[in-house]
């Protein structure tokens, strides 16, 4: 089954990719393939990324990506709402963009790892103890390189 993508572009920056491209990393990294599943893809500035950063994970200035998984309200049963709402993904292009180019990588191909990565997040992926961490990022780079892009991480070892 696939993810459907609502874009949403809160940015001047004009180096986006498509929604089709979203949705081919998105639905790439898209575990649970019974299902149909909703994701908002925000695509924002320096400001927006660092008022949700702020708001939401008490840190200062932007992100990358943020993610925001559905959690269905009290009395809500998730099976009438049809597509399952997987949750929203807030990317900020200006940091997308400056960390591509510190990194020495494509733009396209942090994009596609932005996508999968927040997908990822949204799922109940998570990095913050070394374990989850490495099968996260393992996920990751398998996705990555399925889409024909180079290992996300440097030194990475997938033997």
């Amino acid at each position: 089954m696939t993810i459907h993508i609502d874009l949403q572009i809160e940015t001047v920056n004009q180096q986006l990719p498509s929604i089709e491209e979203l949705t081919l990393w998105a639905n790439k990294a898209h575990q649970s393939k019974e299902c149909e599943a909703d994701v908002t893809v925000r695509i924002v500035d320096i400001e927006e990324s660092a008022e949700l950063n702020q708001t939401y994970r008490g840190k200062e200035g932007p992100t990358n990506v943020l993610s925001f998984p559905f959690e269905a309200p009290p009395g809500i049963d998730i099976n009438l709402l049809g597509d399952l709402p997987l949750g929203d993904l807030v990317v900020c292009a200006p940091v997308v963009e400056r960390e591509a180019a510190e990194q020495n990588k494509e733009l396209i191909a942090h994009w596609a790892h932005m996508v999968v990565h927040g997908v990822l997040h949204l799922q109940g992926y998570d990095h913050i103890k070394d374990e989850e961490a490495l099968v996260m990022e393992r996920l990751e780079t398998e996705i990555i390189m399925e889409l024909d892009f180079p290992a996300p991480y440097q030194d990475q070892d997938l033997s």
